[in-house]
Order: C-alpha cells, then sequence, then structure tokens
C-alpha cells in the first residue's frame, strides 16, 4: 500500500480523534452557565449540546476552507501529510493536558500553532500564508476582546431594564429562558468549532492527491460532525467546574447575558469564515458579564491563570508541531 495513502488514513483517523476530543473538552463552553445555574440537569445540557452541535457542523463550511488554505498552502506545501499528522498529533497532546488539569485552554490555538509550527520545521517561515494567517490570529487576538466588552454592555443593558423587578422572580424567568440561550451557544459552537477538523482533513486528501479543490467533501462534513457530536457527549466535567464556577457566582441573568454574547460572537465569526476559540469567546465573555454585575465578584485568579494559558497555547502548541514533525519525518 501507497505511504501517502497510510499517511493520508491516519491523518483522518487523528483529525476525527481531535474533533471528538474538542466535543470533551469545549462542551462546558456551551452549557458551563446553564448547569451551574441549574436551568439544565449536566445529563441534559449534555445531550442537548452534542445534538446542537451536530446540527452546527452540519450547517456551514466557511470556516473550513479557511483552514484548508489560509495558514499554509496544501498544494504546495512540502511533505504536507507529514506536517499534518505532526500537527494533529501536538494539539491533542496539548489538548489532553490541559482537559486534565481543568484549564479551559483553546483547541483553536492548539491547532493552528501546530500546523504553523510543523510546516516552519518542514520548509521554514516561507511555508506559511502569512496573508491569511495573520488574519486568523487576529481573529482569534480580538474576539476575546470584544466578547469581554459586549458581555459587559449587554449584562449592564440588563441591569438596566431590570432594575425594579423582584430578583428572585427574575432569575426564575431567565433560568427558562436560558435553555434556549445554551441551545443556541451549543449550535454556535458547532458551526465554527468543528470546521477546523473538516479543514484538517480536507489539507490531508490534497495533500495526498486524492482532492483537487478546497470544497469540503460531503462525508468529510459529515463524519467530523458525528465525531465532534458524540465527543460532545462525553462531557468535560473538569473543565464546567472552572467555566461555570470558578470565574464567578453565576445567576441566571448572567448566564443568559454570556450566553447570548458569547453565541453572537461566534456566529458573526462563522458567517465571515473566520476561525475563533469558542474557550476564548465565552470564558470572556463570562468575565464582561462579571465585571459589570460586581468587579470583585469575579475570581481574577481563575482568569489570570486562564490567560496565561492562552497566551502560551501558540507557542508551546507550534513547538509541539515541530517536534512533533522532526519525529515522524524520521519515521516515514
Amino acid at each position: 500500500m501507497d505511504i501517502l495513502f497510510i499517511l493520508t488514513i491516519l491523518i483522518v483517523i487523528f483529525a476525527l480523534a481531535f474533533d471528538f476530543i474538542n466535543g470533551f473538552h469545549d462542551t462546558a463552553n456551551a452549557i458551563a452557565t446553564s448547569v451551574s445555574t441549574k436551568a439544565l440537569k449536566p445529563r441534559h445540557a449534555i445531550i442537548m449540546a452534542a445534538i446542537m452541535n451536530f446540527v452546527g457542523a452540519m450547517t456551514f463550511t466557511g470556516v473550513a476552507k479557511t483552514i484548508t488554505k489560509d495558514i499554509v498552502d496544501p498544494f504546495t506545501l512540502e511533505n504536507g501529510s507529514v506536517v499534518i499528522l505532526a500537527a494533529l498529533s501536538a494539539a491533542i497532546t496539548w489538548n489532553l493536558l490541559t482537559w486534565y488539569y481543568g484549564i479551559p485552554s483553546s483547541s483553536s490555538h492548539a491547532i493552528i500553532g501546530a500546523i504553523a509550527g510543523a510546516a516552519i520545521a518542514s520548509s521554514g517561515f516561507s511555508s506559511l500564508n502569512y496573508k491569511g494567517f495573520v488574519k486568523i490570529i487576529e481573529a482569534l487576538i480580538l474576539s476575546p476582546i470584544i466578547a469581554f466588552v459586549l458581555g459587559f454592555i449587554v449584562y449592564s443593558i440588563v441591569k438596566l431594564i431590570f432594575k425594579d423587578s423582584n430578583l428572585a422572580k427574575t432569575n426564575k424567568r431567565f433560568r427558562r429562558v436560558q435553555i434556549l440561550t445554551a441551545a443556541v451557544q451549543s449550535y454556535t459552537h458547532g458551526t465554527n468549532d468543528a470546521q477546523k477538523a473538516m479543514g484538517i482533513i480536507t489539507m490531508a486528501l490534497i495533500a495526498g492527491n486524492l482532492h483537487t479543490t478546497d470544497d469540503i467533501p460531503h462525508w468529510v462534513q459529515f463524519a467530523c460532525a458525528t465525531a465532534m457530536g458524540l465527543g460532545t457527549s462525553i462531557g468535560g466535567w473538569k473543565i464546567i467546574k472552572t467555566v461555570g464556577g470558578k470565574i464567578m457566582k453565576i445567576r441566571p441573568v448572567n448566564g443568559v447575558s454570556a450566553d447570548l454574547t458569547g453565541a453572537a460572537i461566534i456566529f458573526g465569526a462563522t458567517f465571515i469564515h473566520l476561525p475563533v476559540s469558542t474557550t476564548h469567546v465565552i470564558s470572556s465573555s463570562i468575565l464582561g458579564v462579571g465585571a459589570s454585575h460586581r468587579v470583585k465578584g469575579v475570581n481574577w485568579g481563575t482568569a489570570k491563570r486562564m490567560l496565561i494559558t492562552w497566551v502560551i497555547t501558540l507557542p508551546i502548541s507550534g513547538t509541539l508541531g515541530a517536534i512533533a514533525y522532526f519525529i515522524l519525518n524520521m519515521i516515514f
């Protein structure tokens, strides 16, 4: 059997594994607020998130095309199949490490950094598509900042509208609304995150001379949507505890504000075909809502720990990608 074909099969398996891990790693982001406020029971929240993630993943492919062609050019990338396999190995390793320690790290940062690191190890810095790569990095950096500001504004407006309302009754109503907002946020998560694995598999098919355009094959879309949904169904309880309880004490009115903020930004990014970190966006929207509610009520120590992880993920995953490439290049 041709070595290139074997590499392509391995990449498809690893990409689906990455998508599966992304599902249970990032499940917390979409449902943490609804679970922490008891708007949804954990099992019900996870089932709903799994279904909505699958539906979201089947709806769009624009972000997948961005991943396919905007970091590196799969049509000209030297030793492309080994580069992609190395990137997936590095991203999976980092995701599992951060999941184990309950740190809400970004799967998006991990895979994008790993692809860049492996490509540089293979062909030098000239292998990067700088225009597309910078655009992706800008989206990853700006989206959590926008989420924080928008979360602050949204909750400030909500406070103003309901300032004279009975707090207990208001929270009871918002707890019902939160079921809907958690579903919407899970849907938007699927529209953006699952597409990263779709783009990677399409890159591998091009590198393996099995595909000739950046269009996403239907079987790739379905396979990635299924892997994401199955991963989501397992859930990431350690990260749920961090996002849903260690940033701030979340009430239903806070949860709805954060969910709406996160969903709006993620879907906006999907609409313009940009990959963003759902982890960063949702965590930052919670921080923005918390700052608007009561600055001292936010656990800034947890926020600082999360921020450090966000900053180091790109360089660490890039380094891991380069190391993985050198190892795999000796084997293949």
